[in-house]
C-alpha cells in the first residue's frame, strides 16, 4: 500500500473522520485494504480509490464504511461492517473509506455530507483560507 497519509474532514459536521488515512490506489492495495493489519485505532483507516464497494474477507474485526462519489460527497454509510462479508455496490461510487468502528457515529457523518480528503498541509491551507475569509473556525477544526 502507498504510504501517503491523508486527513479526512467532514465540512458539514465540522468533524474529523481520520487523521492517519492511507490511500490504496493500486490494484493490489485496493484488494488488500485493511486485510492483514491490526484493528485500526480512532483516526486511522484506508481510502480505497477507485471503488464501488469492498469485501471484508480476511478481516478479523468490524469496520465502518463511507462510500463517496467523485466529489467526495457521502452517498452511503455502513456502520460496524463485520468480517467475511461483501459490501453493497454503489454505482455512483468513486471511492470507499474503511475506518475504525464507531467513526461514523462519533463524527455524526450522514449521507450528503461533503468531505475534504487531503494531506495535513492541504487541510491546514483550507483552514487558513477559511479564517482569512472571516469564517468562524469550529473547535473541531482547531
Amino acid at each position: 500500500m502507498n504510504k501517503r497519509t491523508y486527513c479526512v474532514f467532514n465540512r458539514d459536521r465540522e468533524s474529523f473522520l481520520g487523521v492517519e488515512t492511507q490511500v490504496a490506489d493500486t490494484p493490489a492495495a485496493r484488494l488488500k485494504g485493511l486485510i492483514g493489519q491490526r484493528k485500526p485505532r480512532t483516526g486511522e483507516g484506508v481510502w480505497i480509490v477507485p471503488s464501488l464497494g469492498i469485501h471484508s474477507f480476511g478481516l478479523l474485526f468490524p469496520i465502518d464504511l463511507v462510500y463517496l462519489d467523485a466529489g467526495n460527497r457521502v452517498i452511503h454509510l455502513v456502520e460496524h461492517f463485520r468480517p467475511f462479508r461483501i459490501g453493497p455496490l454503489r454505482i455512483r461510487g468513486a471511492s470507499v473509506l474503511e475506518l475504525a468502528p464507531h467513526t461514523i457515529y462519533a463524527s455524526e457523518t450522514q449521507v450528503g455530507d461533503r468531505l475534504i480528503i487531503g494531506s495535513p498541509g492541504e487541510l491546514e491551507r483550507y483552514f487558513r483560507e477559511k479564517r482569512a475569509m472571516g469564517m468562524e473556525i469550529s473547535p473541531a477544526e482547531r
